[in-house]
């Protein structure tokens, strides 16, 4: 009998759906079906297959995380069902969220960004220098260059993170405010319904 063993090849698809698996574990933030291509050094066609495979086998209610395309790629997250002990890995309750005024300051600069602190008071009607900074530690918003008017105040915009923590693929994906009037206390109490919404 001979003693050597003798190895069966891996299915093609499956052993690139486990490369896929290795890619998406290691990365800081979502990958694009091409930077998955180019990373696999494999056709985009094949890698969407593979991540149908990966999605399949993480699937929500069957595994502690799930595959989900969002920011304009794909990445793994926690099951919802997981997210209190997570929380507690991280030492903070699971229903923990923004403040009001972090909240209603995303939301414009989400809406209407980039914009400036100045742009982000006049709509709330009270200072967002707190907020922002909150923002900006959080990692939600980021600078987005300056104002070209005089004093030239720092704009910021939305992050992949906030597309990635808001479960959006990309900006498009919000919900539309075009009846929304014109007055700035409807704006503030629109963007903030919307934020508290997404923030659920």
């Amino acid at each position: 009998m001979d003693s050597t063993l003798r190895l069966i090849p891996a299915d093609p698809l499956d052993r690139l759906a486990r490369t896929l698996e290795a890619l998406l574990v290691v990365a800081s933030t979502p990958l694009s079906l091409e930077d998955l291509a180019a990373a696999a050094d494999d056709d985009p066609e094949r890698v969407e297959d593979a991540l149908q495979l990966v999605a399949d086998r993480f699937a929500e209610e069957r595994s502690g995380i799930v595959l989900e395309q969002v920011a304009g790629g794909w990445a793994f997250r926690a099951a919802r069902e997981e997210a209190a002990a997570c929380a507690r890995l991280f030492e903070r309750p699971a229903q923990r969220n923004l403040s009001q005024a972090a909240l209603e300051t995303l939301a414009i600069v989400a809406y209407l960004g980039p914009c400036s602190r100045p742009d982000i008071a006049r709509i709330r009607g009270v200072a967002a220098d707190s907020a922002v900074a909150n923002l900006l530690e959080r990692g939600l918003i980021a600078e987005a260059g300056r104002d070209t008017a005089a004093g030239g105040a720092i704009r910021y915009r939305t992050t992949p993170l906030f597309e990635r923590v808001f479960g959006l693929e990309s900006l498009s994906e919000l919900p539309r405010l075009d009846d929304v009037g014109a007055d700035a206390a409807e704006i503030r109490d629109r963007l903030h319904a919307v934020a508290e919404r997404r923030s659920a």
